[in-house]
């Protein structure tokens, strides 16, 4: 290398570390399996952490070397080539071995490139990374980033779905799972989490996201974050991406992206100060406190600013305010699409705008590239901006290692071994049935019987594997899943007969499949009907004006429904779907319903597990069901307004044609036993503005199986000098009752979750009374109260979890 750039065998030697490929061993594969199967343990009680750790600790010797290494690697770059590290392109998808389009390693050579976006395969990276090692100037590492949503191969639950287990311990290592698959298959960077708050089922990216609260948001924020990075609960390290089994978590879409007006993607979002700051900023801070080392800018505009040009939020409350470091990447197109918006005339605006706004890579617009070496040399970007750029790209391919050795993440060897492997299709198994929520259970349909002589199966759904992986698969095959259909023929083995209908497909007007439907529900003695969406009705681009069922799939249900209820046999209804459906007539008239979202590959024996009984299903709904689309937006954690709604009152906040509550609230779920919960008691009943508190309150598995229940504490401020919430949810657990058994769980409640952003938009508690909430879900529980004294105290936002969270 010229100039005063560092070899990688010069950086070998100075930094002591050997290089030795690494392959997964038997021992290795063990350990990972090992961690990936050990039982979940739910969330903790969050007492005693501290809240005055600081953020940005001191810097250590290791991180001074860095400094020193990455300022050497700098100074011995051209801007073309600093530009190049800051340009991200898609590679062919066609290429799917060592072949390699001449015109992407022209650019690699050239210095032009610092990453790839949806480029996988051990043998592949390897081969581009020999050509910026071997053949370019400056010989810098590339780095590879993919959408690892909630998978690689090995495909688990959607994001929503998973939220629905109210489990981080499971959520954490469902995305450790696909951090060590996705870099076996030579992957450093995954575009994961979404940590976008949705309250709008109608986006179609809620199903990327944890539903529509701020609290759950950020702890399922903090989950992901850390298994993919690796994380330390020992040490309490944010990452160790130096493991060759981890990913680099991006934080996206910063910010206010799930508030689409309309639910339409890519759509304006007129958010409030105040609801900015308390609903969809928290879980992006969560994540920046957990470490993680990249954030993606969104789509949208906020308040008349695109993302991709707000300098405000980004250079100011991401970095500035709240400490954070790492790479800021755009969207796809992101930068080039201030076009569109209107705040940029041409091409070199938009890459000028972006770049100070603190945008620093450019994905696939290459605006960067082309167009910033004219703004620098005139004197409107610059050459520091560029250099703070690069310099953050440049620390975290230290942090991953791939200056020590470029190729550790290329090992084919370890990719065939982690590929699909069994410890990993059992973990997927669990975390999906652990997502599974039962939404209704008339009369104990549930759980089915097993030596029932015949079970029909029907609906459009119920043998599709495509479907069962869902929405950003990433590079999931519909033969790696197992269907419903043939995950209850395994289960109930050769002792029964299992009759298969189609009915309708799940979005045409076809109803001649209804008669053979009916057929095979008449002749069972027990039908699961598998309803609802697609794998490509929601995701990215799929937003609907409709909750409805799609197609004729209501007609499906009500002519299968009349067949069962004629002979007085079971009926339970599967939902698979990407967002809550609005289905209030199969409320009103089936009498079991399950919510199986999209699982993923091991859907079909997960959902067996649950209708059979093998496991008692303890999801709870992230999100709100509504009645109908016309309900958009309800939420849990709504205002009040000066006429709350009241039955039998005509003047209040209500609809004519149906109710103002939803069909199945936020924190909903049912189980195949009952729980009982005593009055929540507090430790003091008067505490100072900068006091904690803790919340006590005893729980009794009240029937006769033992289950899980999720034991919910919410919070509502009485009065205050700005309207609150009525009711805040403040922390959860997961447990596990015998029959009979009785638990005391305690929670503690800090400053920051009584404060908020008071008329002066200053982090505030004030003094009044609070009420106290411990219940199964948001509605219902004996209220306790405890009351605030003295005056208003300003506190720092700090961020919605203690620093030191853990799963």
């Amino acid at each position: 290398m010229g100039g005063n750039l560092v070899s990688p065998g010069a950086a070998l030697q100075l930094h002591g570390v050997t290089s030795t490929r690494i392959f997964a061993t038997a021992a290795t594969l063990g350990l990972l399996a090992a961690a990936c199967t050990r039982a979940g343990t739910g969330s903790p009680d969050l007492a005693s952490t501290p809240t005055n750790v600081a953020l940005r600790p001191p810097l250590t010797p290791a991180d001074t070397r860095m400094e020193r290494f990455v300022d050497s690697v700098l100074a011995g770059l051209t801007l073309e080539e600093k530009l190049g590290q800051l340009t991200q392109n898609v590679l062919s998808a066609a290429v799917t071995g060592p072949q390699l389009p001449e015109a992407s390693t022209a650019d690699i050579r050239a210095g032009r490139i610092g990453s790839f976006l949806g480029t996988s395969g051990a043998e592949v990276t390897r081969n581009l990374q020999r050509v910026a090692m071997e053949q370019s100037r400056a010989k810098i590492p590339l780095l590879f980033a993919y959408d690892v949503i909630h998978g690689f191969r090995t495909i688990f639950p959607t994001p929503l779905a998973e939220a629905a287990s109210w489990d981080p311990a499971a959520v954490e290592r469902a995305a450790r799972v696909a951090a060590a698959e996705g870099a076996a298959n030579g992957l450093h960077w995954t575009f994961a989490p979404m940590v976008d708050i949705a309250r709008d089922p109608r986006w179609g990216r809620i199903i990327e996201g944890s539903g529509e609260d701020p609290y759950l948001g950020s702890v399922m924020a903090v989950a992901r974050v850390r298994g993919f990075q690796g994380a330390d609960s020992t040490t309490g390290a944010a990452h160790n991406l130096r493991d060759t089994l981890t990913l680099i978590a991006t934080a996206k879409h910063f910010v206010a992206y799930g508030a689409a007006e309309g639910g339409r993607d890519y759509n304006v979002a007129d958010v409030p100060p105040r609801t900015l700051r308390e609903i969809y900023l928290p879980p992006f801070h969560a994540a920046a406190n957990a470490g993680a080392r990249s954030v993606m800018a969104s789509f949208n505009e906020l308040d008349g600013v695109p993302m991709h040009a707000n300098g405000e939020l980004i250079n100011g409350i991401l970095r500035r305010g709240w400490g954070w470091d790492g790479i800021l990447v755009s969207d796809y197109t992101g930068v080039m699409e201030l076009l569109n918006h209107g705040v940029a005339a041409d091409t070199a605006e938009a890459a000028r705008i972006s770049i100070r706004a603190g945008v620093d890579v450019d994905m696939v617009s290459t605006f960067f590239l082309k167009k910033l070496p004219d703004e620098v040399h005139a004197g409107r970007v610059p050459v520091a901006v560029i250099d703070s750029a690069v310099r953050r790209v440049l620390r975290v391919k230290y942090e991953r290692g791939l200056f020590a050795d470029p190729y550790r993440y290329s090992s084919v060897a370890r990719e065939r071994a982690l590929t699909l492997s069994p410890a990993f299709v059992a973990q997927a198994r669990d975390m999906a049935r652990r997502s599974i929520v039962l939404l209704k259970n008339d009369g104990g349909v549930l759980p089915l019987r097993k030596d029932l002589r015949t079970i029909a199966v029907i609906g459009p759904l119920a043998d599709d594997a495509t479907s069962a992986l869902g929405a950003w698969a990433g590079a999931g095959r519909p033969e790696d899943a197992v269907t419903p259909l043939a995950g209850i023929r395994q289960a109930i083995g050769t002792g029964a007969r299992v009759l298969y209908a189609r009915g309708a497909s799940a979005d045409t007007a076809d109803s001649s499949g209804f008669a053979e439907a009916v057929r095979v529900a008449r002749e069972a003695d027990a039908t699961v009907l598998v309803i609802g969406e697609r794998e490509d009705m929601s995701g990215e681009a799929h937003s609907r004006a409709s909750l409805d069922l799609p197609g004729v799939q209501s007609e499906l249900a009500r002519s299968v429904y009349a067949a069962t209820r004629a002979s007085g046999k079971p009926l339970v209804v599967v939902l698979m779907n990407g967002r809550p459906l609005s289905v209030p007539w199969l409320a009103d008239n089936v009498p079991a319903i399950v919510e199986a979202w999209h699982l993923g590959v091991q859907t079909g024996p997960a959902l067996a597990d649950v209708l059979f009984g093998d496991f008692n299903p303890a999801g709870k709904l992230p999100v709100s069901v509504l009645r109908t689309v016309g309900q958009v937006p309800t939420y849990y954690n709504h205002k009040n307004t000066g006429r709350p709604p009241v039955e039998g009152i005509r003047w209040n906040s209500k609809y004519l044609d149906v109710p103002w509550t939803p069909l199945w609230p936020f924190g909903y779920g049912l189980s195949y036993t009952t729980f009982a919960y005593d009055t929540p008691r507090v430790s003091k009943t008067e505490i100072a503005p900068t006091d904690s508190l803790t919340v006590s309150v005893d729980v009794t598995n009240s029937g006769a199986r033992a289950g899980e229940e999720v034991v919910q504490l919410y919070v509502r401020d009485d009065a205050a000098s700005v309207t609150r919430p009525v009711k805040m949810l403040k922390g959860f657990r997961r447990v596990m009752l015998r029959p009979a058994e009785h638990r005391t769980l305690t929670f503690t409640l800090r400053p920051q979750d009584l404060a908020f952003y008071d008329i002066r938009m200053h982090h505030v508690v004030e003094p009044g009374t609070f009420t106290v909430w411990a219940a199964g879900s948001s509605v219902g529980g004996q209220p306790t109260h405890f009351r605030v004294v003295g005056t208003t105290a300003e506190i720092p936002d700090n961020g919605p979890l203690p620093a030191s969270w853990r799963p």
